[in-house]
Formats: structure tokens, C-alpha cells, sequence
């Protein structure tokens, strides 16, 4: 008789972690710059790194503190955003306006708005629409 077992995985303390302390720190300023090009209040930015606006502030002023893997993968999605934004557009100012254009992929909202539901699974929505757009991963 087969016997059936469960797949072993790796503890999470065994886990890479697929973005390092430092390389969260570089995104964060990378997202500075970005959230500047796509006119965003702070209360928008802090919504999108799911933080509150006080740290947030405190951030952009200061640098950035411990960040969580929530917040590391909010920034690398929202990179991956800005990286296909730069691919589909050859003029850079094209895909900073586009982030608040209506889209009927959207039903009609922009991608801002639909990135601004808070939830990290709203900004991945918005990546991968924009991957499939560009035609890769």
C-alpha cells in the first residue's frame, strides 16, 4: 500500500528572506521618489505601505525603520509596478499619469484607486494587470 505523507517544508526561520533590511531601505527611497511623480498626499502613501501617517512621515523625514515583510512586499510590488509602467511607456510622464487615469480594466476606477482598498492583494491586482499588459511575469 502507498503510503501518502506530507511534503516537508522548511521552518520559517530556515526561509530566505526574499528581500533583505537594506534592500527595503533602498525601495522605500525608490517608493519616495515614485509617490512624488505620482502626486500622491501622505495619507495616500501611508495607505499604500499600510503604516500610519505619523511613521510614515517620520520615515520620509528620517529614513526608514524596521520593515515589516508586509511592507517589503508592498514595495516590491509596487516597484514592479513602476518597472512595467517604464516598459509599456516610453515617456516616463505617460505611466505617471496613467496611475490616476480611469481604466476600464478597472471598471473604471484608476489604478491609484484601486490601490488605495489598503490591502496588499490591491496593489498585486494592479501589477499583475500591468505584467499581462507587457506581455511577461
Amino acid at each position: 500500500m502507498l503510503s501518502l505523507r506530507p511534503i516537508e517544508t522548511a521552518p520559517q526561520a530556515f526561509r530566505p528572506d526574499p528581500v533583505t533590511q537594506e534592500e527595503a531601505a533602498a525601495m522605500f527611497r525608490a517608493a519616495l521618489n515614485l509617490f512624488g511623480r505620482w502626486e500622491l498626499t501622505d495619507e495616500q502613501a501611508a495607505t499604500l505601505l499600510d503604516m500610519p501617517v505619523r511613521s510614515y512621515r517620520r520615515w520620509k523625514a528620517e529614513g526608514a525603520g524596521r520593515i515589516s515583510r508586509d511592507g517589503r512586499a508592498r514595495l516590491s510590488n509596487l516597484m514592479g509596478i513602476h518597472k512595467a509602467l517604464r516598459l509599456i511607456f516610453t515617456e516616463p510622464q505617460r505611466g505617471y499619469v496613467w496611475i490616476n487615469a480611469a481604466n476600464d480594466a478597472f471598471d473604471g476606477a484608476s489604478a491609484l484607486t484601486v490601490m488605495l482598498g489598503g490591502e496588499l492583494t490591491d496593489i498585486m491586482r494592479v501589477r499583475r494587470y500591468l505584467d499581462a499588459e507587457r506581455g511577461g511575469w
